[in-house]
């Protein structure tokens, strides 16, 4: 079973693919526009998502760079577009595979299973590494797994990645360039981007910019994570 976001703008073929993949027993969320998906992988944790690229409101080859910008979950491409070139470059955009339209759900929920065991297969090979512990912030980068004073945090997929790369360098200042460079594997970018994604982890581990506890920004250097109190750090 896995958790699937279908991003689809025509009603009829969202509802098929809802019914079908939810009789196949994934649990399934759906919109209709680029807008509403980058909203749901921001807010929610999803194993795929199927995204259509004729989308009302962005492109869908436009909706899968913003999309790379948030989260690394496995997205195949639904695309009536059949030009091979096309194709390439959605692949090497960031897209784990493609469907030409008109296809199968059979076809597609064995294109789900086949994306979901590869990332599994990947994950599986990746080097043991260690739990980060910073005053009552414990991150497992293993697990993917934060927890704040016992409690266990609910974090994006590029807020845990945030998150996660702060805590292995504790007190340590990094800078936006390289956040970017690391985190959301971009060159050049935003800071608007971080900026973002600061707010949302803050809010999380119930701080504010004004009242920071363990995120702290320094203009115009970059970010640390300490612990609250000038406690010292351990891993």
């Amino acid at each position: 079973m896995a958790s699937v976001l279908v991003v689809e703008d025509d009603q009829f073929v969202r509802s098929a693919l809802i019914r079908h993949l939810t009789d196949a027993s994934h649990t399934v969320r759906s919109v209709g526009t680029a807008l509403e998906a980058l909203r749901e992988v921001a807010h929610f944790r999803f194993d795929v998502v199927v995204l259509d690229l004729g989308l009302p409101d962005l492109d869908g080859s436009e909706a899968l760079k913003m999309l790379r910008g948030l989260t690394d979950v496995p997205v195949i491409i639904a695309t009536a577009r059949d030009d091979e070139t096309e194709i390439v470059r959605l692949l090497n955009a960031g897209a784990d595979d493609y469907l030409t339209k008109p296809f199968s759900v059979d076809h597609l929920s064995a294109r789900i299973t086949a994306v979901l065991r590869r990332s599994r297969v990947a994950a599986g090979d990746a080097p043991a590494s260690p739990v980060f512990r910073v005053g009552g912030l414990t991150v497992d980068p293993l697990r993917r797994q934060a927890e704040l004073d016992g409690v266990r945090l609910d974090l994006t997929r590029r807020e845990f990645d945030l998150l996660a790369f702060l805590a292995g360098r504790p007190g340590v200042v990094v800078p936006r360039r390289e956040l970017l460079a690391e985190v959301w594997q971009q060159a050049y970018g935003d800071d608007q981007t971080i900026d973002v994604h600061l707010s949302w982890l803050r809010r999380k581990l119930g701080e504010t910019a004004a009242r920071p506890r363990y995120l702290h920004t320094l203009r115009g250097v970059g970010v640390k994570l300490e612990p609250p109190g000038g406690a010292e750090p351990w891993r």
